[in-house]
C-alpha cells in the first residue's frame, strides 16, 4: 500500500462537501462588503441551518462567538492576488482573499440569538446565499495566539475598519 498523501496530489483529486445551511445577508454583491468580521461589527445577518443538521446546534447558544466555514460560491480561483488591504501582489496563502483554490471562507461571528435552526449574528462579512460548510465554537484560550510576525498585514491592518471590498477578486 502506497503513501495516501501522494494519491491526493493529482489535479483530478476531489473532496466532496455538502452545505449544512445558508447565510442570509443584506450584501447582494461582493463589491462594497466589509472585508473582515472585525470591521463588520455593525452588520448583521442570519444563518439558516438545514433541518437534517438541527441536532448539531444543541448547546451552540452557550457560545458568544462562532467560527463559520463557508464556500465562497461567487469567488474565482487564483494563486496570486493583490489583497484589499495592500497594493502589492502576494501568494494567496499569505492572504485572506476570497479568490483561492478551494474558495473556503472563515468568519468569526458574534451569535446574538438562536431560534430553532436560525442563528442571528453580527459581524457579517458574507454574501447573501453563501453556503455554510461548518460551524465551530470560538474559544479564546484555544484560538488566540499572540504574535508580532504578521507579514504584510502589519501595515495593511491600519486600513480597517473603513476598507471595503472592490472588484479586484473577480
Amino acid at each position: 500500500m502506497g503513501d495516501s498523501s501522494h494519491d491526493l496530489q493529482g489535479m483530478g483529486a476531489s473532496i466532496a462537501m455538502r452545505p449544512i445551511g445558508l447565510v442570509h445577508s443584506p450584501f447582494k454583491s461582493t463589491v462594497g462588503m466589509p472585508i473582515q468580521t472585525v470591521a463588520a461589527i455593525g452588520h448583521t445577518g442570519h444563518i439558516e441551518v438545514f433541518a437534517p443538521f438541527a441536532t448539531g446546534l444543541r448547546d451552540v447558544q452557550d457560545f458568544q462567538y462562532l467560527i463559520v466555514l463557508t464556500h465562497l460560491h461567487e469567488a474565482v480561483e487564483k494563486l496570486e492576488v493583490t489583497p484589499f488591504m495592500d497594493n502589492s501582489s502576494h501568494g494567496v496563502f499569505a492572504t485572506r482573499a476570497p479568490a483561492r483554490p478551494n474558495r473556503i471562507g472563515l468568519s468569526i461571528i458574534e451569535l446574538l440569538h438562536l431560534d430553532g435552526c436560525r442563528l442571528e449574528f453580527r459581524g457579517n462579512d458574507m454574501l447573501d446565499g453563501t453556503p455554510v460548510l461548518d460551524i465551530k465554537p470560538y474559544v479564546p484560550r484555544l484560538d488566540v495566539r499572540e504574535t508580532e510576525r504578521i507579514g504584510w498585514f502589519a501595515k495593511g491592518l491600519m486600513q480597517l475598519p473603513d476598507k471595503l471590498s472592490d472588484d479586484r477578486m473577480r
